[in-house]
């Protein structure tokens, strides 16, 4: 019997204990109660979206929920308010079992549902007059079981009027659905690859949902790393194997990018017969961060002097750290020119810059943390921390 090659070996992402931790904070019966909202956050390609199509939707699933997935990012032309209110409609066609291929064909394409509210799958958006609570109700009576939403990358409904409008919609749909005392029937995900931009869904007392917290999504780990390298292994020869310690060194200086790793492998599986697959992986994995870390510098080096203080001295913190304070402010200006001006006002407009551009976020307790950790690896390595 053929081996599979390297490149097609078996591996996963699968994490379905933190999948069924997920569900049920979402019905409240956990340390952690997500009924008003579970927000995860984590950078682009660490698995996150993989994670929640391929452990999320299934345990929920399991549970008797009926779900729908929907990615603001999977058209960036569409206003993400139409990307929710499309998949919302998609899933209503589902279980209404209306809109079936036949009757496409023919152009029926028109799903009525709770006697009076007619959805057309064919069009864009809901029609005037209907509300997201409307079908998100329409759905739960279709389904006849609570219904779970993912929205992956929500931060993105932030840039039209009408996204965000869904946002308050979603809220009001929740409110209006969960009957207090009682299991939720209406469950909300929502991801998003900028913690930041994420957590103005919930830190503004103006925006839909106030009063929740944004929780860092869990990166993959070891456990990972060790199971993907039993199954790289497997379609090798006994003496031309990859190290676990070296497969997990690549991990973590390819900032845990499950696909980063397995392209890198393949790669060096493939081309290499040589009993230094190792070796290899951790040259390669070496070039790889140096690149990452030279697009860093270059960031870095465009900062202006007083933000690429800020970014030290809030990187050499540990715990919670006051950028206005005393010892900040000493900080500040010891980094800088004895004739730089350093104030309050400077010091927020060098803060504000940064979170533009996602070096920096501010959690909901007003604290601020380096965003990206491949920044903090960075400085470090540079000894900049200090």
């Amino acid at each position: 019997m053929t081996q599979p090659s390297p490149a097609s070996a078996r591996y996963t992402f699968r994490r379905p204990a933190l999948a069924a931790s997920f569900c049920t904070a979402l019905t409240g019966e956990a340390l952690l109660d997500a009924r008003s909202g579970l927000f995860l956050a984590a950078p682009r390609r660490v698995g996150k979206s993989t994670f929640l199509r391929e452990d999320l939707v299934p345990a929920a699933e399991s549970r008797g929920w009926a779900t729908v997935y929907v990615d603001l990012w999977s058209n960036k032309a569409q206003d993400p308010g139409e990307l929710i209110a499309d998949g919302i409609k998609r899933k209503i066609a589902d279980f209404a079992g209306i809109v079936s291929k036949a009757a496409k064909a023919v152009g029926l394409t028109k799903v009525t549902v709770m006697g009076t509210l007619g959805l057309d799958v064919s069009a864009t958006g809901l029609p005037a007059g209907v509300t997201l609570t409307q079908a998100l109700q329409a759905l739960r009576k279709a389904a006849n079981k609570p219904v779970l939403l993912i929205v992956d990358e929500a931060q993105h409904a932030l840039t039209t009027d009408k996204g965000l409008e869904a946002m308050f919609g979603l809220k009001a749909a929740r409110d209006a659905i969960n009957v207090s005392g009682k299991a939720p029937e209406l469950m909300l995900v929502f991801t998003g690859s900028s913690r930041d931009k994420l957590a103005h869904l919930v830190m503004n007392s103006r925006m839909p949902f106030f009063g929740s917290l944004v929780t860092p999504f869990p990166l993959l780990d070891r456990s990972f790393t060790d199971e993907y390298t039993a199954s790289v292994n497997q379609a090798l020869a006994p003496s031309n194997q990859f190290e676990p310690d070296a497969v997990f060194d690549a991990f973590v200086m390819v900032g845990h990018r499950p696909e980063m790793l397995r392209h890198l492998i393949s790669s060096i599986a493939i081309a290499n017969e040589s009993p230094y697959l190792s070796q290899r992986l951790r040259e390669d994995a070496t070039l790889i961060q140096e690149r990452l870390w030279h697009d860093i510098e270059s960031d870095f080096e465009s900062l202006s002097p007083v933000q690429q203080a800020v970014v030290r001295v809030m990187a050499s913190k540990a715990g919670q750290f006051s950028p206005f304070g005393e010892a900040a402010m000493s900080a500040y200006k010891s980094l800088l020119p004895p004739d730089a001006t350093v104030s309050t006002a400077t010091v927020q407009n060098a803060i504000d810059a940064l979170r533009e551009r996602e070096i920096l976020w501010k959690e909901s307790r007003g604290t601020y943390e380096i965003e990206d950790q491949a920044w903090l690896t960075w400085l470090r390595s540079r000894d900049l921390t200090s």
